[in-house]
């Protein structure tokens, strides 16, 4: 038995034998707990109430932080007496495929779960989306780390990304997927490529991405296959050739010329155009990069949605976006 195996019937032993391994509402607040967005006191009330299933009753704040702005401050109006919307009369559904040919996909709600890579993120939380994206009949995507086998059960809700490292692309996988992504740029961190931590690369994510363990992982900015337009659609032509059926999306960040880029993708083939602006979340990227580099999306989506109007084709494709808004 190896020393991983010790640790883990060690502390399994311990964990069933009633040792408390978090901090509850019987010690109180530990010293030196949490920060100004995360209290101490928020960080306990989210353990008491995952453990219980119940608000805490004893005042311990556990809706907001200290920060003094941003969601902290963000006050709901009661809406007692408000008319209610009848949910018949409401359609929020988005059509993935406004293309002529090729698969129609449609979903009823216009929001799905971004990439998010094995590694960076955990296979129990991967799992956990796959199953929410199921319930509310929408996809998750892989991110650019892979596709676990376990989150094959849920195949039909996942979309499986193609990013410049090719970490776990495989064609069963692309296969599977309904939509498939390639990542071109991410707005937290345009021109920079990707980069997975060496102390996250463990064994089973080092045989994922088809690495060494506890080495970190650059993804290279830009794809060295594609300098054009016709560059760019060898790459969609490709995936349609593997997989027919599946619809092809395109992560692009938000510079000057997005609407070029755009014009662009919707020639090369795509049918969902994926716009990052900035202030996208993600633990690897620096601050100065998520804050000052990509265009704001709430900026972005109307010069993008304008052009391609003028363009003809804005009733061809659908955009999609993300990245953080700031009011």
């Amino acid at each position: 038995m190896g020393n991983l195996e010790l640790i883990l019937e060690k502390h399994t032993d311990r964990i069933h034998h009633g040792l408390e391994v978090l901090p509850t509402l019987r010690r109180g607040v530990p010293e030196g707990l949490g920060n100004k967005r995360w209290t101490g006191e928020l960080i306990l009330a989210t353990y008491e109430q995952a453990l219980t299933g119940e608000i805490p009753e004893n005042g311990l704040e556990y809706k907001t932080g200290d920060s003094g702005g941003g969601f902290d401050v963000l006050g709901w109006k009661n809406h007692e007496g408000v008319a209610k919307v009848d949910e018949d009369t409401v359609d929020l559904s988005v059509s993935l495929n406004k293309r002529h040919e090729g698969r129609k996909i449609e979903i009823p709600l216009p929001i799905y779960g971004g990439g998010m890579s094995f590694g960076s993120i955990s296979l129990n939380f991967m799992i956990a989306r796959a199953r929410a994206a199921r319930k509310l009949e929408t996809f998750t995507s892989t991110g650019e780390g892979g596709y676990p086998d376990q989150i094959v059960p849920y195949r039909d809700h996942v979309i499986t990304q193609v990013a410049t490292g090719m970490f776990g692309v495989r064609e069963e996988t692309i296969q599977y997927a309904p939509i498939v992504e390639f990542k071109y740029a991410q707005g937290a961190k345009p021109g920079l490529g990707g980069h997975l931590l060496a102390d996250k690369v463990t064994s089973e994510v080092a045989k994922m991405r088809e690495s060494s363990m506890f080495t970190s992982l650059y993804s290279p900015f830009p794809f060295h296959s594609v300098y054009s337009v016709e560059d760019h659609k060898k790459h969609v032509d490709w995936i349609k050739t593997v997989n027919p059926r599946a619809l092809v999306s395109v992560k692009v960040s938000t510079p000057t010329d997005v609407d070029m880029v755009a014009i662009g993708s919707y020639y090369a083939g795509a049918n969902i155009i994926h716009i990052d602006g900035g202030y996208g979340g993600t633990g690897a990227a620096p601050e100065i990069a998520k804050k000052n580099i990509a265009m704001p999306v709430e900026y972005a989506i109307p010069k993008v949605h304008e052009y391609l109007v003028s363009e003809g084709v804005r009733d061809q494709i659908t955009l999609m976006a993300s990245g953080g808004i700031r009011t």
